[in-house]
């Protein structure tokens, strides 16, 4: 029996021996943290809200093309303006190890304490576009949504002659873009007495809410003058609405200068759009995440300009 077994049990060693060694020495799965390291780069963690909507999009793009640019790995969790899913997403980029997180809340209060959680693992955290209530990063990188809701403010009453009625579309309850955009907004419009404000409603940055949101308020007012979205994709289901009632000269502007907007300003349906640049905002995380990770100083704040997009 010996002489029978002994080559049988070598014979099993070996397999497994070999089985490892393909494997290679601190391999792992792909996407997975501990690979990165194994290869020497950084890892970065990117969470967007949601890839459902063409602003997060560019944003993931400008991030993709500046990591490999740099030589780091970006790992891209999809949130799907889920705060719960959010939450789960980057404990998992944790789980992995990445060196840097960069955040883009769906819920700017919600993902307070995955952020302690993630800066008590000394993974740093940068915050795109919308900021982090109740928990402090190493850096927020964001358009000036306050200046550019008093841009969108001061360019609708420059088109109505400073007074008229107007509709407000808001964006996710809670999010730092939609309270800043908001604020920015009403800085300008409040203090004009001909200006009446017809409604103010959440249709959550989406253009389908967008499109019924509108639709419910214009069975209540026929006499529409303006419209303020917090973004693109609201403003585009606010003009379907419009142009589906039959109603005619309402100037409608709109947030983020998605592709489908500045078509929409060139065409007339859309009044402008004011223009952040999601490209530049995931390039700029992704240097930031990059130098945090070799140990850099870097501002607070990083600003990202804003223009007007209009005929």
């Amino acid at each position: 029996m010996k002489r029978i077994l002994t080559p049988l049990v070598a014979g099993i060693l070996a397999f497994g021996i070999a089985a490892c060694s393909k494997q290679g020495p601190g391999s792992a799965p792909a996407g997975d943290a501990s690979a990165a390291a194994a290869d020497g780069k950084i890892t970065v963690g990117l969470a967007v809200s949601t890839l459902n909507n063409p602003f997060f999009v560019e944003l993931r793009d400008g991030a993709a093309a500046e990591a490999k640019k740099q030589g780091v790995n970006l790992i891209t969790v999809d949130a799907q303006d889920d705060p719960a899913k959010q939450q789960a997403s980057v404990e998992d980029l944790i789980q992995k190890k990445v060196s840097v997180i960069l955040i883009n809340p769906t819920d700017s209060s919600a993902v307070a304490n995955v952020v302690k959680e993630a800066t008590s693992k000394g993974i740093k955290v940068v915050s795109l576009d919308r900021s982090v209530n109740g928990a402090e990063v190493s850096a927020h990188i964001a358009s000036d949504n306050i200046a550019g809701g008093v841009m969108a403010g001061k360019f609708l009453l420059e088109k109505l002659g400073d007074k008229g009625r107007i509709v407000e579309l808001e964006g996710i309850a809670g999010s730092s873009a939609a309270r800043e955009r908001g604020e920015g907004f009403h800085q300008v419009v409040d203090k004009k007495e001909g200006v009446k404000l017809l409604a103010k409603q959440p249709a959550d940055f989406d253009r389908a809410k967008g499109l019924s949101v509108m639709e419910n308020i214009i069975q209540g007012n026929k006499d529409i003058q303006g419209v303020f979205a917090h973004n693109d994709e609201m403003a585009l289901g606010a003009v379907k609405a419009i142009q589906a009632a039959g109603l005619k000269n309402v100037v409608v502007v709109g947030f983020d200068a998605t592709p489908d907007a500045v078509a929409a300003v060139k065409s007339g349906a859309l009044a402008a759009t004011v223009q952040q640049q999601p490209a530049l905002i995931g390039q700029y995380g992704v240097q930031t995440a990059k130098k945090l990770a070799d140990g850099q100083q870097v501002d607070k704040f990083i600003p990202v300009p804003l223009n007007l997009v209009h005929q």
